[in-house]
């Protein structure tokens, strides 16, 4: 890498810092390799020092962070990268050329001016290839940001969307734990988290992603909900939790489905049953199973769809909030809609409440979860080794093929993309549980073959990824 170009990188970051507000140049900067942020949340007092930790550049129940488009055989992604020193959060944009086998080195859209991975930001496409960047913000004391890319499939130029719809008493626009779901033909129905009194799920759509609608909240039990999403046709559907009272957010509990059918207009249970929203009453038509009464935490981790349109929900269960052996059994477990009731199952364990993978539904009897349920050089802590594991019963046995081994860190927050090309069908970060570390990228193919790395340092303007297992 020439020392000007990363000289004119690092001075536009420090323009940002300098001024306080993101600008955008005629061209995004380039970073000069994939390093992902490192955070942690409320320490504890004992050797697993955290609730949560690592390299978070994958975090959150934010969705998605990648997309696949095949007009031009490119994987689209975002993560949280991180400026030198792990100093500040930096929304990263990039691709994989599947033709090619290269990556180029990635954009700087914005300093977040935080180190909080809460803030992390998704990608989404629209239908005729524009990239739209969705920044998030951890509750309402930071700004959010809209960006879309100027020319289709292109991540060098973005511009900013101004919209009074998602303003708060400080800041034009702000949202959190976004998860925008672009509908072929109709537009975007974007779920979000609004804290409203609590941590409340609300939906906003967009014919186009530049005229909003105020969003409507669906979901307002108690303390509110962490939720996952995921769509179908022109279904949107989603899973949450919620926090009760008076115990606060680290109590998460019960599990909901709802869908809608006209971009949030109406919703309906999975067996179609009208429902009145937002939800407020702890037991209501949307719920799939009652953890509270067996003094369980629910933790969200992926939704996805059967060939007719059924949802299948993937979580974690466990005995309450804090890192280490006391709250295990950590159960990964799913709930299938079968069109007349919940089939719940579980037998896979890790040993964190925060170990995220995700679910494939490739054929109705051909399951896929990718995930970080082998025990890591970090015991305890978020990630650990990474594994596949396939069930052709709709999850009553599993077999298990685990795709890193022996690794410095724990790998964190696997997460799918929309679309996924079987040949970058997982995406995640690493990071060391216990202390700040350098983040690394990585990414794997469908059958598991290989995990690549992404570049952490780049000496000209595209690389193929290493091979690391």
């Amino acid at each position: 890498m020439k020392i000007t170009d990363l000289t004119r990188s690092w001075f536009a970051i420090a323009v940002w810092c300098l001024l306080g507000s993101p600008i955008l140049s005629a061209e995004l900067p380039k970073a000069e390799g994939y390093r992902g942020i490192w955070y942690m949340n409320q320490p504890q007092k004992n050797e697993y020092k955290y609730k949560y930790s690592g390299g978070l550049g994958t975090y959150a129940t934010h969705r998605p962070f990648a997309v696949y488009a095949k007009e031009v055989d490119k994987t689209f992604f975002c993560y949280g990268g991180a400026a030198p020193g792990n100093k500040s959060l930096l929304h990263m944009v990039s691709y994989y050329d599947h033709k090619s086998g290269t990556v180029p080195r990635p954009r700087i859209l914005i300093d977040k001016k935080t180190t909080d991975a809460h803030d992390n930001p998704v990608i989404q496409l629209d239908d005729a290839g524009h990239i739209w960047i969705f920044s998030s913000s951890h509750g309402v004391g930071r700004p959010s940001y809209l960006w879309v890319s100027k020319k289709p499939y292109d991540v060098s130029e973005f511009e900013r969307i101004h919209t009074k719809a998602f303003a708060n008493r400080r800041f034009e626009m702000n949202f959190s734990y976004p998860q925008p779901h672009y509908v072929p033909g109709e537009g975007f129905c974007f779920l979000m988290t609004r804290y409203t009194g609590g941590r409340m799920l609300h939906v906003s759509t967009s014919p186009d992603g530049r005229e909003w609608t105020k969003p409507r909240p669906y979901a307002e039990i108690e303390m509110g909900h962490y939720q996952t999403s995921d769509c179908f046709g022109k279904k949107v559907g989603t899973c949450f939790n919620f926090h009760p009272k008076p115990r606060g957010l680290n109590w998460r509990t019960n599990l909901y489905y709802l869908e809608t059918n006209d971009l949030g207009k109406t919703w309906t249970s999975a067996d179609g049953t009208p429902l009145k929203t937002p939800l407020v009453e702890v037991n209501n038509p949307a719920l799939v199973h009652d953890y509270q009464s067996e003094h369980r935490n629910v933790y969200m981790k992926d939704l996805n769809f059967d060939s007719k349109g059924r949802p299948i929900l993937l979580y974690v269960t466990s005995g309450g909030w804090e890192a280490g052996p006391a709250n295990d059994p950590r159960i990964w477990q799913t709930a299938r809609w079968t069109g007349r009731e919940w089939e719940i199952r579980g037998s896979i364990r890790s040993d964190n409440n925060y170990d995220r993978g995700s679910l494939y539904v490739e054929a109705d009897d051909l399951w896929r979860i990718i995930g970080p349920t082998e025990t890591g050089p970090q015991p305890y802590n978020p990630g650990g080794e990474v594994a596949m594991w396939i069930s052709r019963d709709h999850g009553a046995t599993w077999t298990k093929k685990q795709l890193t081994h022996d690794s410095d860190f724990n790998h964190t927050y696997v997460r799918r993309p929309i679309n996924a090309d079987p040949d970058f069908y997982a995406f995640w970060a690493d990071g060391h549980g216990r202390r700040p570390s350098e983040s690394r990228l990585y990414f794997t193919n469908r059958d598991g073959d290989h995990v690549w790395r992404l570049p952490y340092t780049m000496e000209g303007d595209e690389a193929k990824p290493e091979v690391a297992w």
